[in-house]
């Protein structure tokens, strides 16, 4: 399949993009969720200018992305521990 031309509203301004068909759904939503959270800092903040919504939603979807990091390394961590841990029992009970 070739690639979609789709335009993504953030408040007032469209964005053109170029992406997959199976990826223009989530670009949609990540779309609309942008434009929840910045009226949530508007409405929260007071805040009208939209590169400051922009950065403040930037900053918070950046942290988020950096926690998921965090629990998917701890989650290999702790499959590799356990692998470990049946490769030893395997072993010794051979």
């Amino acid at each position: 399949m070739g690639e979609l031309s789709i335009k993504i509203r953030i408040f007032d301004r469209e964005y053109p993009m170029k992406t997959s068909a199976s990826e223009e759904e989530r670009l949609r939503k990540a779309g609309k969720a942008v434009n929840e959270q910045m009226e949530l800092f508007r409405t929260k903040h007071g805040k009208d200018d939209i590169q400051d919504l922009l950065a403040m939603v930037a900053i918070v979807a950046m942290a988020e992305k950096l926690k998921m990091d965090d629990r998917g390394a701890q989650t290999q961590r702790t499959v590799a521990d356990k692998i470990t841990y049946l490769e030893k029992l395997i072993t010794s009970s051979l």
